[in-house]
């Protein structure tokens, strides 16, 4: 493994769970935000998963103080870039946002740097070309939460070479994760069936048939899944799903049109975990319906 320095831009969920494996893998890592109140949370937040991962036996005391001695964090972009072998973007799914990224990253990031975007639908070849690196540009699709997911979803761009596949791969398993490696197309695998099951949920509880909790336990218990599409949602973001919902639309057809319910609770706030309500609610620490 040729890599030793990993930069994650965005210290949001998915970025800080990332710099966390990243960070356990033995790269040294630094995790970039222009916010720094966001920044000290993520770190809070990292400090926290390291504490309970000792606590429950996932890491050694030893382990823990390594992963903790790899980690750094600022707010100075080209500094958290200037070294890099590989970046992750780990921002909002939002073109404008990713675009301005990776112009950024351009600028200020070594020639021989390696750039990977953590997206759960967008066009890889797309991203790369906000760029002037295709061949070493790639999707790199992590789960929520980072620590606990086991896999990577690895998806090529139109131009990413082998040799950067190869090498993601590599880097994959370094952080622990099994991997997926696939070809560029919308919503790429788990994001596509994700989408219909949890969107198709909505309809369902629009329509009456029954309450969230019912159709999560028989989601659940009999097709097996580990978590209920609401339980999902709400812990992914109602409006995460809308955004994946509204793009899959648009590029793959009328099956992905978003349940009414759906736009409905994310135009009332109601979104998830975060919001402390969306289908389920979370104020102290209740889990209700709210109908």
């Amino acid at each position: 493994m040729k890599l030793k320095n990993l930069t994650v831009i965005g210290s949001g969920v998915m970025g800080r769970g990332i710099a966390y494996v990243s960070a356990i893998g033995g790269f040294n890592t630094t995790l970039v935000d222009v916010n720094e109140e966001a920044l000290q949370g993520a770190e809070r937040e990292i400090q926290s998963i390291f504490e309970k991962s000792k606590k429950y036996g996932k890491l050694s005391d030893e382990q823990a103080a390594l992963g903790l001695s790899n980690l750094a964090y600022t707010t100075d972009f080209e500094k958290g870039v200037s070294n890099a072998d590989l970046i992750i973007e780990a921002v909002p799914e939002k073109a404008d946002i990713k675009r301005s990224v990776f112009e950024q990253m351009e600028k200020f990031a070594p020639s021989t740097c390696y750039f990977a975007t953590n997206t759960s639908t967008m066009s890889p070849t797309e991203i790369a070309s906000y760029a002037n690196r295709p061949e070493r540009t790639i999707a790199m699709h992590f789960f929520n939460p980072v620590h606990r997911m086991k896999l990577i979803e690895i998806v090529r761009g139109l131009e990413t070479s082998d040799e950067t596949a190869n090498l993601i791969r590599e880097v994959a398993e370094q952080l622990g994760k099994e991997t997926v490696v696939i070809n560029e197309f919308p919503g790429f695998v788990t994001s596509r069936i994700s989408a219909l099951v949890g969107n198709e949920a909505f309809y369902m509880l629009q329509e009456g048939l029954g309450t969230p909790e019912e159709i999560d336990k028989a989601i659940k218990l009999g097709l097996n899944y580990p978590m209920g599409p609401f339980e999902l949602v709400d812990l992914v973001g109602l409006d995460v799903r809308l955004n994946n919902l509204r793009y899959l639309h648009e590029k793959l057809g009328e099956k992905y049109r978003p349940a009414p319910l759906l736009e409905q609770y994310v135009k009332a706030g109601r979104l998830g975990r975060k919001s402390g309500r969306g289908v389920y609610d979370y104020t102290e620490d209740k889990e209700l319906v709210k109908k």
